[in-house]
């Protein structure tokens, strides 16, 4: 006859709660997940509204697609099933991070509606807040600075989203940035308009 294991994982209540921490920080808690093809500038916006934010005082904190890869997602590949793991890992973090009463920055290509609404399913209603940056694929690829768009039309670069597999626009997001039309400034701008009126900071420099 066969044991049955003991289920010793048990959810224990934390002694700090999220409101606690958002007081103490003078501001709410959310994540920006900045979603778009490569060279619509997620990063360059990410790291600059955090560079923004902390001048004012506010609790960030980027996670980038490049550089998850380089750690908590190391062993993961570029194939369906691997973004789709890449992104519950990320959001699972974020989700951690809107707990500890900071804005999460989230820079990922995240190609698939599917996999987006994953993430989102993750936060209660008013704790995410999708960012599309919406930039033509040509845009991009004069962007490209690693040479991967001309590595994915020689064949070279397999499962490459906007030439070998595909991105699917978000049909709703929050906040639609028009990367190819807009400084990374402006960009920046428009996001901290959005935070400012929806009450997640407020207009105040750091003391």
């Amino acid at each position: 006859m066969s044991v049955q294991p003991i289920n010793t994982i048990r959810w224990h209540p934390p002694t700090i709660l999220r409101d606690s921490r958002e007081s103490n920080n003078q501001h709410k808690s959310v994540a920006i997940w900045l979603t778009g093809l490569s060279g619509a500038g997620k990063s360059t916006i990410a790291h600059s509204l955090e560079k923004q934010l902390f001048q004012m005082g506010v609790r960030t904190y980027v996670l980038d697609g490049d550089n998850v890869r380089h750690g908590l997602c190391k062993d993961l590949g570029f194939t369906a099933q691997d973004r789709n793991e890449n992104l519950r890992r990320v959001g699972e973090v974020a989700k951690l991070f809107v707990d500890a009463g900071i804005i999460v920055i989230a820079a990922f290509i995240s190609p698939f509606r599917q996999d987006r609404d994953m993430v989102r399913d993750l936060f209660d209603k008013n704790d995410f807040i999708e960012a599309y940056c919406n930039a033509e694929i040509g845009i991009c690829e004069q962007r490209d600075v690693k040479g991967l768009y001309a590595k994915a039309r020689q064949g070279l670069v397999q499962d490459f989203t906007g030439i070998s597999s595909p991105y699917e626009i978000p049909d709703s997001p929050e906040i639609v940035l028009k990367t190819a039309e807009q400084t990374a400034e402006q960009c920046v701008n428009q996001i901290l308009e959005y935070l400012l009126n929806q009450k997640i900071i407020v207009r105040h420099s750091k003391s």
